[in-house]
């Protein structure tokens, strides 16, 4: 415990020091030792930690007597984290498997790592993204080749037309495309870009992953100021590039679900009734009718779906499709 009250003192102290030179009132080892009421030893190891661990540019100047920075735009960043405050921090890093296979996973494992280097040394950060006492199952994500990445958010930044050669998830052959990315989307760990494709005179939407040999052109271009993201996907719900207009849904679920589907907010328009039976029903509007049959269907017969007519059919279908696959 004696350790421990040392280091929490000396981070203190070096917060302080810091500060002070910053001032520039050019503070002597005598004067700080007995400010802080510290050895003048004390003092003199603290200088040095500033130097070894911050690459702190202090120097001692003969005439003033006291120490001040060579550049005095330096400064030690105080990072004074509560226990909540750490547990919270790598509850969270989990959470950023998202993106993971991306460049930005080193980043931010570099910047877990800087944090750590902050804190006092009883305190122990697991800048592996996971904190032991919590367990996150992520979903299966493709990698991103960092020339991708960074080619993508290059073209977006500067407006930059751009080529590359894309395979479709149901193709086994790569097609050239010219395109003028907009934005970039994220979900659920999977990244995709939106954008102009000048061959289907059309937005499309395109999967990071999918995508090979990109490169920049000369040409530049302009975002239409018509454009609305939402028009062509539903961020509430799935990113299928889609200009049809929403439908209306309306999904019961059975009463052993109630509890699932009412304590989760599905889409930000969504209203929940709940029915004498047990049951709930939760109705929603979008236009990501792909990515709805594949929802439903994932409920199995917990879910009867009441509307639209288009989507029973759908799941009718479907369902027919796969008793024949399996049939004996």
């Amino acid at each position: 415990m004696t350790g421990q009250r040392e280091d929490k003192y000396k981070l203190h102290r070096l917060i302080q020091i810091d500060k002070w030179i910053r001032s520039g009132g050019f503070p002597s080892v005598e004067k700080m030792a007995a400010v802080y009421d510290v050895s003048r030893r004390t003092i003199l190891r603290d200088i040095e930690f500033l130097r070894d661990r911050y690459d702190a540019p202090v120097e001692y100047d003969k005439i003033r007597k006291g120490y001040y920075y060579t550049d005095p735009t330096f400064m030690i960043q105080n990072v004074l984290l509560t226990e909540g405050d750490l547990f919270t921090v790598s509850t969270i890093m989990p959470l950023l498997e998202q993106y993971k296979n991306t460049p930005l996973e080193s980043s931010f494992k570099n910047i877990m790592s800087k944090i750590a280097e902050l804190l006092p040394s009883q305190v122990s950060v697991n800048t592996s993204f996971l904190n032991k006492d919590v367990v996150f199952i992520s979903d299966p994500l493709p990698k991103i080749e960092a020339e991708v990445f960074n080619q993508i958010f290059a073209a977006i930044k500067i407006r930059k037309v751009m080529e590359f050669e894309y395979r479709s998830v149901s193709s086994s052959e790569y097609k050239h495309k010219t395109f003028n990315p907009f934005r970039v989307l994220c979900q659920k760990g999977n990244w995709y870009v939106i954008g102009f494709d000048h061959d289907a005179a059309d937005t499309r939407v395109y999967t990071l992953s999918r995508i090979k040999e990109p490169a920049l052109l000369k040409e530049t271009f302009a975002v239409p100021e018509d454009f609305d993201i939402a028009q062509s996907i539903d961020p509430s719900f799935g990113i299928w590039n889609n200009k049809d207009a929403n439908q209306d849904y309306e999904l019961c679920f059975v009463k052993q679900m109630a509890n699932y589907i009412t304590e989760r907010e599905w889409h930000k328009n969504q209203i929940i009734e709940k029915n004498a039976d047990g049951s709930v029903t939760l109705k929603f509007s979008t236009n990501q009718k792909e990515q709805v049959l594949s929802w439903v269907l994932s409920f199995g017969d917990a879910v009867t779906v009441i509307a639209p007519e288009s989507l029973r059919t759908e799941v009718q279908s479907t369902l027919k499709r796969l008793s024949e696959k399996y049939k004996v």
